[in-house]
């Protein structure tokens, strides 16, 4: 039965300029950005936390007035719009999807730091920084390193696109493994886990994607190999054999400074 439900992304802007967003009201701060119409096969409860029941805006759709303020009044959005865009070219991601993701992780605070302990525009917790070669060393703590934007989005880039080969391109299961982890993505049966935060989370940042790139199919993001001179396994889209715990084994071996050593929650939620 085809159900209409209303996709809405809610905000505020502290008095730092740094913009805090979800897809339901958290608190009296919290104002509405965007409302979207969605017809959609499954329960209005579910939306966002099914894979059928995505958002999807009208070709037609504008960016919303408010999110479009934000967004042209960011500064730092300005200033690091060129790393967004040549991460996105190297990890073969939509910029608008990577904005959406810092806009929600971050809302574009390169020095946040989460109650958890992630760090930085992408908000990556230091193991996951670490396994894309992010360290501290004599010249900058890990923290320090975290805080500059190549860094930071680089490695949060190259942490989405292996989830997105490891989850064969399904956006909303690659972004609840961003929130939640690789393994309790794959405990919930390669679903969304049942935690709040994380199903928040997906909605969020799938919403203000197609809010910023209308056209944009949430749940049809490409997977394509950064290597193409890598043997194709059996998923026609994209490689899968030598894969080791979950993520490409043979990009452990290559130079890339952001090299991952294996999969570890990127929040450590239970």
């Amino acid at each position: 039965m085809t159900c209409v439900a209303h996709a809405e992304i809610w905000g505020y802007i502290d008095d730092k300029g740094v913009g805090h967003f979800s897809a339901t009201k958290l608190d009296d701060r919290y104002e509405l950005f965007s409302k979207e119409v969605v017809a959609s096969e499954t329960p209005a409860s579910q939306l966002g936390s099914d894979p059928n029941c995505l958002p999807h805006a009208p070709s037609t759709a504008a960016l919303p007035p408010k999110l479009a303020a934000f967004f042209e009044s960011s500064p730092t959005l300005k200033a690091v719009r060129p790393h967004m865009q040549a991460a996105a070219h190297r990890y073969l991601l939509d910029v608008e999807l990577l904005q959406a993701l810092i806009a929600a992780e971050s809302g574009f605070n390169v020095t946040a730091i989460s109650p958890k302990g992630a760090l930085g525009l992408m908000q990556l917790i230091p193991e996951t920084a670490a396994r894309y070669g992010v360290q501290g060393d004599k010249r900058a703590s890990q923290q320090q390193k975290l805080f500059d934007p190549h860094t930071n989005i680089h490695a949060g880039s190259h942490y989405l696109r292996d989830l997105l080969t490891l989850f064969k391109g399904q956006l909303d299961l690659a972004l609840a493994a961003y929130n939640a982890g690789e393994g309790a993505v794959q405990k919930a049966g390669n679903k969304i886990p049942n935690y709040p935060e994380t199903q928040n989370y997906v909605r969020t940042v799938t919403q203000m994607y197609v809010a910023l790139k209308p056209h944009a199919p949430p749940q049809a993001m490409p997977v394509k190999a950064l290597e193409p001179k890598r043997p194709a396994g059996p998923d026609p889209l994209r490689p899968t054999k030598g894969r080791g715990n979950g993520l490409p084994t043979s990009l452990n071996t290559n130079t890339d400074p952001f090299v991952p050593s294996g999969p570890k929650g990127q929040r450590g939620l239970p």
